[in-house]
């Protein structure tokens, strides 16, 4: 499918030993639909079997928005976010939070990263970003639920009442502050963030392929393209959402956001 402009709403481009996969939804600003979630997932199998491909850099296109989490108004329109091919749909939001390869992983944060945004982040080895993205997961404020990994992430990427603060109050940070809590590597002005980025990958590339591979799935506990430490942590993740989904409270954040009012908490 094509974006508003008629594009491909996942460009996949190369830039020596660097694969650079950018969400092209800017209209919407990069939030994932389907389309989107098959474009990375395909990109980032292309990347791993290919020998050729030393690190992935992911962004998104525009100045705004890295990505803006789930497209609500696909979902509205009855439209599925996972595919039906269970291999596919196992690799998580986007194409890419459970989507494990041992090639280095970069986010260049080129706009703001809430909720789905800040997920993709925490899934990506290393991140750099502009001066005015922020982060956060803002789910407890709609009543419904950082499922794509960040609940549980956040706590392990930075100091843990920090995480649960923005956890439990769903407020955001901004880059600088992101910066100086270990969450991204670096922050540089909106024009250099790509650049950054693929500086940062040129560091990882000047060096052994496999050797890094290697250091990437042990540092990660990577065995068969899976993460073992993890499986427990998304099984709850997944009990808990689809629990809470079904509950009174998360109808009424989206649609008190909808219709531009405060919500009305019920607790059931």
């Amino acid at each position: 499918m094509a974006n508003a402009a008629g594009e491909p709403e996942v460009v996949v481009e190369r830039d020596g030993n660097v694969m650079v996969i950018t969400l092209n939804r800017p209209e919407v600003r990069n939030a994932v639909n389907l389309q989107t979630h098959l474009g990375v997932g395909n990109a980032l199998e292309e990347a791993e079997a290919d020998a050729d491909v030393w690190a992935v850099i992911l962004t998104g296109a525009g100045d705004q928005a890295f990505c803006a989490g789930a497209d609500l108004k696909a979902v509205s329109r009855g439209e599925s976010l996972s595919p039906s091919d269970p291999a596919q749909a196992a690799w998580g939001f986007a194409g890419y939070v459970a989507h494990h390869i041992s090639k280095p992983t970069i986010a260049a944060v080129n706009g703001f990263a809430l909720g789905g945004g800040t997920e993709v982040t925490l899934a990506s080895d290393l991140a750099v970003a502009s001066e005015s993205a922020h982060f956060g997961l803002p789910e407890v404020k709609r009543g419904i639920y950082a499922g794509a990994g960040g609940v549980f992430r956040l706590p392990q990427q930075i100091p843990q009442k920090i995480a649960m603060e923005l956890i439990l109050t769903g407020d955001p940070i901004t880059a600088q502050r992101a910066l100086e809590l270990g969450l991204i590597n670096a922050v540089v002005p909106q024009a250099q963030v790509l650049d950054a980025a693929l500086a940062l990958a040129a560091r990882i590339t000047v060096n052994a392929p496999l050797s890094v591979q290697a250091s990437k799935r042990v540092a990660k506990g990577m065995i068969d393209g899976g993460v073992a430490a993890d499986e427990s942590k998304w099984a709850l993740s997944t009990s808990e959402g689809t629990r809470l989904m079904t509950t009174e409270d998360a109808k009424e954040g989206p649609l008190a956001f909808a219709e531009k009012r405060a919500p009305q908490w019920k607790a059931r």
